[in-house]
């Protein structure tokens, strides 16, 4: 029982952000109004793919230290985790953007928004992983170059993401005259459902990632009893 405690956690703290996204009352808040309440999904989808990715850089850095090709499976299955995830922050913050813009920008310059610019080329960057990994047959070569690859994708994840697209003109919230979801304009009623969803949504995708590496390790020993 002690070892699934963290995911009944996980499906109280998913309950509860249903439940809380859409019963709770929100603050109103200039041009986003009822559409904050995608906030519990998009902005904490992309908090857990930051975090998954953030451990498979760490898997891949214990690979290249110890060669151990477990640490290069975790490495792989929380990167591929984090993709859906990117993937699904992404179509969210998209279709938020296009019903909460629409009355200052066009179609057209939505999707020209640095911000989904910024994140497109972060997941094409690691889309460019898997396909470096399918490409490579030797394992322990795939495993040490994967390994290197993931160090530089994680080193421009933060850059696409959070750096170039402040520096540029946005709607997105965090550029000047656009409400920010920040300690100064976001409140209790927000951040009572944000910061369990933040946890839900993460340990989630732990738990895919899990049930991903125990099928790898059962398709190896299934292979190497052949």
């Amino acid at each position: 029982m002690h070892k699934k405690w963290w995911k009944i956690l996980c499906v109280i703290l998913l309950t509860y952000t249903v439940i809380g996204g859409f019963l709770f009352s929100v603050p109103a808040r200039e041009i986003l109004h009822e559409t904050i309440r995608n906030l519990y999904f998009h902005v904490c989808m992309w908090f857990g793919m930051m975090i998954l990715f953030t451990t498979s850089v760490v898997y891949s850095i214990k690979y290249l230290r110890s060669q151990n090709l477990r640490d290069d499976l975790y490495a792989v299955n929380f990167t591929k985790v984090g993709i859906v995830f990117g993937i699904l922050g992404y179509i969210t913050g998209a279709l938020w953007a296009k019903y909460t813009w629409t009355e200052f920008a066009s179609d057209t310059e939505i999707f020209r928004e640095p911000k989904l610019l910024g994140a497109a080329i972060a997941l094409l960057i690691y889309f460019a992983y898997l396909v470096l990994r399918g490409s490579l047959t030797d394992i322990d070569k795939r495993a040490r170059i994967s390994a290197v690859y993931a160090i530089f994708a994680y080193a421009m994840l933060f850059p696409s993401i959070w750096i170039l697209p402040r520096l540029l003109d946005s709607l997105h919230p965090g550029k000047e005259g656009n409400p920010a979801l920040n300690f100064k304009d976001s409140d209790a009623r927000l951040r009572m459902v944000f910061y369990p969803a933040i946890i839900g949504w993460t340990l989630l995708g732990v738990w895919i990632t899990s049930l991903k590496i125990r099928l790898d390790l059962i398709k190896e020993r299934s292979i190497l009893n052949d």
